[in-house]
């Protein structure tokens, strides 16, 4: 898998945990819509890791527990 789209992956994992929307993620991290529209499209390639960042911070978890999956086991870069 890609390392884009793990993050893509894993970025969905926690919106539906959290019962969250990209609206209701940009009001909580502050990283623009239209950044996060642009990031779950399947051409978006890697975030900014200070993006990132602010992703986390408005899921409410550390950049730990977002890359403590498996699915970064073999992930390939893009």
């Amino acid at each position: 898998m890609l390392f884009s789209n793990a993050i893509r992956n894993r970025i969905q994992y926690y919106l539906k945990k959290n019962t969250m929307t990209i609206w209701k993620l940009y009001k909580a991290s502050g990283v623009p819509k239209s950044t996060l529209c642009a990031l779950m499209k399947e051409d978006a390639g890697i975030p900014k890791l200070d993006t990132l960042l602010h992703i986390c911070e408005g899921l409410g978890i550390t950049i730990k527990d977002f890359f403590n999956d498996k699915i970064f086991d073999d992930v390939e870069y893009d």
